[in-house]
């Protein structure tokens, strides 16, 4: 995989504790933000496809029962 260097600026306590994990985990810092940032993007992207089949589900739905008619108000639906 090819890689390149970015400069991040991140607040001294933060990364005294990241470097800490990554200690524990056997990994370098640089290891460790890439894999959590893999993850992140894969979660994006299942959630982007996620809303966008959802969004298509919506659309192919030409009829939900109703005609286009709403047959009931407020008080009918909260009568006892």
């Amino acid at each position: 995989m090819d890689t390149q260097n970015i400069a991040l600026s991140i607040p001294t306590k933060i990364l005294k504790r990241i470097k800490v994990i990554a200690a524990r985990r056997g990994v370098s810092v640089s290891g460790l933000l890439t894999r959590l940032l893999e993850d992140f993007a894969l979660r994006e992207e299942g959630y982007r496809q996620a809303m966008e089949d959802h969004l298509a589900t919506l659309k192919s739905i030409s009829e939900l029962g109703t005609g286009g008619v709403i047959r009931w108000n407020r008080e009918k639906l909260h009568e006892r």
